[in-house]
């Protein structure tokens, strides 16, 4: 039951990870670290990695 947990959990932060690198695609928010902007294309790869993550932690859980 515990590992059931875990998945449901960390599958929901990846989702809410994916969901904010999609919403700073779809708003162009720009972010800044220091003088450096990170590129739009790190959002993109970060959203398929979080979606991903997220998709294969709630498909382990429902096993």
């Amino acid at each position: 039951m515990y590992r059931k947990h875990y998945l449901i959990v960390s599958g929901s932060i990846f989702l809410l990870v994916a969901l904010l690198h999609i919403a700073r695609i779809l708003f162009s928010v720009l972010v800044e670290i220091g003088a450096w902007i990170v590129p739009m294309w790190i959002s993109w790869g970060g959203f398929l990695a979080a979606a991903a993550l997220s998709l294969w932690a709630y498909r382990l859980a429902r096993q």
